[in-house]
């Protein structure tokens, strides 16, 4: 009701204002005129909606729609040669106590002894007198050592493997024992020595691998999440006949690692190959075999120096350096299979302004039998031998080519297909499949030839990954 009131009052006002104007017109002779109230829905605010609506159309779909991915191709090699934990076989002897007793160490792991040196003491009352020190103290040498034991520990740490935490453990205490030795009183004169049987490099790690030989290697010995070693610097008491440490007693080592076909293909005529060490980053070459067990292969490389450097590792990681082919670098994921016939160069019409485009003169068939012959465009995505491979969906089974003013034919069948592989190039805004030869790969990408003027060239764009795209699909 008080609405309806204020209503009528607007009005009543309104209507006041209007006769008071129209009066004063009336006394001064000007005319007056009344105000045009334009309304709402007009051509400006229909034009405005309008593109207002499209505008948030097109956004919904371009948030809403699958984006294609464009890769640009650059000339380049394979990064990341071939690596292996290789296993490393050596020629091994494990000396064992004579009786049972507290153990102090000596000689420092993966020094070089002579025979009859002493490598440790065992004391019978199993009591371990502290080695007495005098002047102490650390070597800039002895720091490095510590450090690039830790470094390389946390480098390698793998929350799969924690018991090596313990490992690690061990090897430090037996490195401080070993740093105390040395600066304390000669240790010539202590009880119940126990020197090395022969000369050779000395270890404190028993794995089960000492008598290995290669004719008994598996894959499943790789396999370092089952790979177990003792430290027998971390006993503190030996019994008679336990393991006390071990030598290697030649220079002459080994290292295996596992082959897949395809490395063992491009491996298959190598009789020296170079390769780096990834822990000191070292690269050496050497003599190459290749071992056949049962239905597995293995890569041998034969070392006869440098042992000293790694003497203490079972596994090392090495990584191939092989002669890297140069090219244009691709993803593995642009990569995509089609099919495709070979047309003899006569059978095809040249075009005069592009090397990738022929015609052909095709001769097809109806289901009635009636006989049509029409002009076909068709992208050339390969030419060798005096041959065009023309895409496979533009022609079918039974479909007759012919020679242009000539009675010759060929007709085509689907057996005749052959595939090809490469990538679909978007420079144009569009999806145009690209004839690529693969010279050299890995798992994520591919080095491809760059002389085809039916392939690809360097800056070309293409399609990170051609399950996204279809021939000739616009690409935005």
């Amino acid at each position: 009701m008080v609405r309806y009131l204020g209503y009528e009052l607007s009005q009543q006002k309104e209507k006041r204002t209007e006769e008071f104007f129209l009066a004063k017109e009336n006394k001064s002779g000007k005319k007056i005129t009344k105000y045009h109230k334009y309304s709402f829905f007009n051509i400006g605010t229909l034009l405005f909606g309008t593109v207002f609506i499209y505008m948030v159309i097109s956004a919904f779909m371009y948030l809403t729609e699958k984006h294609v991915t464009a890769y640009e191709v650059m000339k380049g090699t394979i990064t990341g040669n071939y690596r292996f934990q290789a296993l490393s076989l050596r020629t091994e002897e494990v000396v064992n106590a004579t009786q049972s007793g507290s153990v102090r160490y000596y000689e420092r792991e993966g020094s070089k002894t002579s025979a009859g040196s002493v490598v440790c003491a065992i004391n019978e009352t199993g009591s371990q007198d502290p080695a007495p020190i005098q002047d102490f103290s650390l070597s800039a040498e002895d720091a490095g050592r510590l450090r690039n034991t830790i470094a390389n520990f946390t480098i390698n740490y793998r929350d799969s493997a924690f018991q090596k935490v313990y490992d690690l453990k061990a090897s430090v205490d037996g490195m401080i024992s070993e740093i105390v030795e040395d600066s304390s009183a000669d240790h010539v004169n202590v009880r119940n020595q126990c020197t090395a049987p022969d000369s050779g490099f000395v270890v404190y790690k028993i794995d089960g691998f000492e008598n290995l030989t290669e004719d008994q290697l598996t894959s499943a010995l790789f396999d370092q999440t089952a790979y177990d070693a003792d430290n027998l610097r971390s006993q503190k008491n030996v019994a008679a006949g336990r393991p006390l440490f071990k030598l290697v007693t030649e220079e002459s080592w080994a290292l295996y690692f596992p082959l897949d076909d395809k490395l063992m293909t491009e491996l298959a005529d190598t009789e020296k190959i170079r390769f780096r060490f990834m822990k000191d980053n070292e690269t050496f070459t050497a003599p190459f075999a290749i071992i056949h067990n049962g239905d597995e292969y293995f890569g041998k490389i034969s070392l006869d120096n440098s042992l000293v450097r790694y003497a203490t590792d079972r596994f090392l990681e090495i990584e191939l350096v092989m002669n890297k082919k140069a090219g244009l670098k691709i993803p593995s994921s642009a990569i995509v299979e089609r099919s495709f016939y070979k047309i003899p160069e006569e059978y095809v019409i040249k075009n005069q302004d592009t090397d990738k485009e022929v015609v052909l003169k095709v001769e097809t068939f109806a289901e009635d039998g009636s006989e049509k012959v029409e002009y076909v465009t068709a992208n050339v995505y390969a030419h060798d031998d005096d041959e065009y491979m023309i895409d496979a969906k533009l022609l079918h089974e039974g479909d007759y080519v012919q020679m242009e003013d000539s009675v010759k034919r060929i007709q085509i069948q689907e057996k005749d297909a052959q595939v090809l592989h490469g990538v679909y190039n978007i420079n144009k805004g569009y999806a145009v499949f690209r004839e690529i030869t693969v010279i050299d790969e890995n798992e994520e990408y591919c080095v491809v030839e760059s002389n085809n003027i039916y392939g690809l060239a360097a800056y070309d764009y293409i399609v990170l990954n051609a399950s996204e795209v279809t021939e000739d699909q616009i690409v935005y």
